[in-house]
């Protein structure tokens, strides 16, 4: 078993997918922008929460 159930041989085929869908050039770029979106949602949510507690 890998990561919550799912195994390594899953986790390849799901990346495989991503390559063929996406290519090999633009995985990089989606990679910074979904590493990008993570940051500032995070960010967002903290936010929000400082913002509840005063």
């Amino acid at each position: 078993m890998g990561l919550g159930g799912i195994s390594i041989w899953q986790l390849l085929i799901v990346l495989v997918i991503i390559l063929l869908l996406v290519g090999p050039k633009r995985l990089k770029s989606l990679g910074s922008e979904m590493g990008n979106f993570l940051k500032n949602f995070r960010k967002a949510i903290d936010d929000k929460q400082e913002d509840k507690k005063e």
